[in-house]
Parts: C-alpha cells; sequence; structure tokens
C-alpha cells in the first residue's frame, strides 16, 4: 500500500516512472546503495522523529546523522525517534520504506542541508525495496517540505 501511495503521489508529478523496484532489500543505506550502485552519501535517508508529540519528517544524506545539539537548538527539544512499530501508523509508511511521498495528512517534512552536496539524490519510495532518482528540485518540489534545516553531522568512519 505505501509503494502505491508514494507512486500515485510521484505521478501527480510525472515522476512515477522514475520508480525503481528491486529484487533485494534497499531498505538501509548500504542496501540501497549497494541496489542503485551509487555512494551511500547519495541516498536521502528519511527520519521520522516526534515534535511536540506530532510526527516529523527529516530527509539528509546517507552519510549523516542527526546532530542531537543542532537538533536541539532548532526544535527546542531532544530528538526522538519515532518507535520502529509506530511509524506506519503515524507516517503511513513502514520502517525500510519511509520517505516523503504519500505520507499522512500533517506531516511536516524538512530537508537536511546535507543533501545539497549532491545534484541527484536517490529516496526511498515507500518499501523497503524501492528508491527514485530524483534532482534538489524535484524532491523540494514532491516533499511538500516545510524548510532547508541544518540539524545533521557527518558519521564519523572508524
Amino acid at each position: 500500500m505505501s509503494l502505491k501511495n508514494a507512486k500515485e503521489h510521484l505521478g501527480k508529478y510525472g515522476l512515477d516512472n522514475k520508480i525503481k523496484e528491486f529484487d533485494t532489500s534497499s531498505a538501509t543505506v548500504k542496501e540501497a546503495a549497494i541496489a542503485l550502485n551509487c555512494k551511500e552519501a547519495e541516498i536521502a535517508k528519511t527520519l521520522s522523529f516526534l515534535v511536540n508529540n506530532k510526527p516529523i519528517l527529516i530527509v539528509a544524506a546517507g552519510n549523516r546523522k542527526i546532530d542531537n545539539a543542532k537538533y536541539k537548538s532548532k526544535f527546542n527539544e531532544k530528538s526522538k525517534m519515532i518507535k520502529v512499530d509506530e511509524v506506519e501508523p503515524l507516517i503511513g509508511h513502514k520502517v525500510g520504506g519511509v520517505c516523503p511521498f504519500g505520507i499522512n495528512e500533517g506531516v511536516d517534512v524538512y530537508l537536511d542541508i546535507s543533501l545539497k552536496d549532491f545534484d541527484t539524490v536517490y529516496p526511498a519510495c515507500g518499501s523497503s525495496n524501492s528508491a527514485v532518482k530524483l534532482t534538489i528540485k524535484e524532491l523540494e518540489e514532491t516533499s511538500n517540505y516545510k524548510e532547508w534545516i541544518d540539524v545533521c553531522k557527518i558519521i564519523e568512519e572508524g
């Protein structure tokens, strides 16, 4: 159902034909990068949080993670990810397929500035084996984002 909702949403912009479905999982950044033959940083991962008990999504580059100090400065509270079993009812997609397309009403979407490092990115598309290649402009148009924010830091490899 989630993939269908994301396809319908992207169809409003004439972009549903850009969706790719895989025989393997693309649920994690690493799996998606392998399936798409791209860098992990180019994966636009969508993270779900509660802010004042209201669900929000933050879309960020695959090589980034939430910087708690920046997050608290932006939202005036500590970051609180939505529990795995609550993501689908609150957002409209299951973990592994969360994306800003075809989501529940009232979920605010934020785009992290880490995405601006790329011309194109690959967000999931509502299922754990799908993705779509979008330019940053297309992501802006289709995500109905509220604003660009800076709440991430690079993931240190070690």
